[in-house]
């Protein structure tokens, strides 16, 4: 039995993986904004409704690992937000609104959660394949796939900063999958995954994916987009 902090868990993919996590006989720690009842009903699941956009949010975690779990054998970030507007009227509120959900919050999660991390844990960061350098890109994402860049090194540089402590960061790069951000961006387009379908490949890589890698970016892909 492990203990797991998931973010982004009001729907899509967090919502699948707390499940399958809890499941499967882990503690889920959910982090989101919205709480659904079936994680609130699950004996498994501890929720925390934060703002990921808000840096005083996360000391509810903070309290919660210091009196309850005392240790944390991996973390999924997969919270996400995502723009789609053209870049000329893309203003520096529009950046820093999706910089601090994709990037700043993924930084302030794994900060405070370090002291609770210990050899053997693995932080694993859920990125796009737009924020791989020379894939193809889309018109319109410039503050989402930048930022998707950006956790891409973030985890890059932790791996190499903490190698010596035993922690593990990875980073999966994911393609289109159908859930409803994807469907709120772009009306019409059928993903070639679902949600489940990629929750259950998220899983299995959370608990074992550190026995084989570290720093590294995975590209989860099917299908381009």
């Amino acid at each position: 039995m492990k203990n797991i902090i998931v973010t982004g868990t009001s729907r899509g993919i967090g919502l699948e993986l707390a499940l399958i996590f809890a499941n499967a006989g882990h503690n889920v720690l959910a982090l989101s904004r919205k709480t659904p009842q079936v994680l609130i009903e699950h004996p498994n699941i501890t929720c925390l409704s934060i703002d990921l956009s808000k840096e005083n949010d996360f000391l509810k975690v903070e309290s919660f690992l210091t009196t309850s779990w005392k240790n944390v054998d991996a973390i999924v970030h997969n919270a996400g937000a995502l723009l789609l507007k053209p870049f000329s009227e893309t203003t520096i509120t529009d950046f820093e609104n999706i910089y601090k959900v994709n990037v700043f919050a993924v930084a302030a999660l794994t900060r405070i959660a370090l002291p609770f991390l210990k050899k053997g844990s693995h932080v694993v960061t859920i990125s796009s394949m737009g924020g791989i350098q020379g894939s193809l890109k889309f018109a319109g994402l410039s503050a989402y796939s930048s930022s998707k860049g950006a956790v891409i090194t973030l985890s890059e540089l932790l791996s190499e900063e903490y190698k010596e402590h035993g922690i593990s960061f990875n980073v999966l790069a994911l393609g289109s999958v159908q859930t409803e951000m994807l469907a709120e961006a772009f009306p019409g387009y059928e993903a070639p995954l679902s949600a489940k379908e990629m929750a259950d490949y998220i899983c299995n890589f959370t608990l074992t994916g550190n026995q084989y890698f570290n720093g590294k970016v995975l590209q989860v892909s099917s299908s381009t987009p």
